[in-house]
């Protein structure tokens, strides 16, 4: 009961100590070593790198721009503005992710795919073009070679390993 010169003041809720500690541990990270090459996760559909971008204190200019031309693109810690990534401070590539001489980059995984395919197709062009020369000469020599034959066998003991 109270007279209307009384000031109520309303009751706070309060939470047990166990409630919060709780939350604390749920959200609590155990610890490990830290690295000094972590990075922020990449965006769906893109895969990233390190880079070297110096080695023994020069530019390495050229490996920088072979992979730009590839198709990979700096990471600017701007991005991230809501972590704390290290980040280069001056010269060239200041504001990219990087630690040391190495700089963060990414690339789309359709175009990893793209490359992955045609390497596959330029080594599998190879090696028609190499069987294709044995069997010409093939036909020339006196002992002859069917077809290649492209498996191994590897003898343990008794046992017999083909790959």
């Amino acid at each position: 009961m109270t007279e209307d010169n009384d000031i109520v003041i309303p009751r706070l809720e309060r939470r047990s100590r166990a409630s919060v500690t709780r939350e604390k541990e749920a959200r609590r990270k155990p610890w490990s070593p830290p690295s000094r090459l972590d990075a922020p996760p990449a965006p769906e559909g893109f895969h990233q790198r390190w880079l070297r971008r110096e080695t023994m204190g020069y530019d390495d200019r050229i490996n920088i721009a072979s992979k730009l031309r590839e198709g990979y693109e700096l990471v600017r810690a701007d991005e991230y503005s809501d972590e704390n990534f290290a980040s280069i401070d001056e010269g060239k590539h200041a504001g990219v992710i990087g630690v040391g001489s190495l700089v963060l980059a990414r690339i789309p995984k359709e175009t990893i795919k793209e490359r992955n395919d045609y390497y596959l197709n330029r080594a599998k062009d190879q090696q028609r073009a190499v069987d294709t020369e044995m069997m010409k000469s093939n036909a020339h020599d006196t002992m002859r070679i069917n077809s290649p034959e492209r498996r191994s066998r590897t003898t343990f003991g008794s046992r017999v390993a083909e790959t």
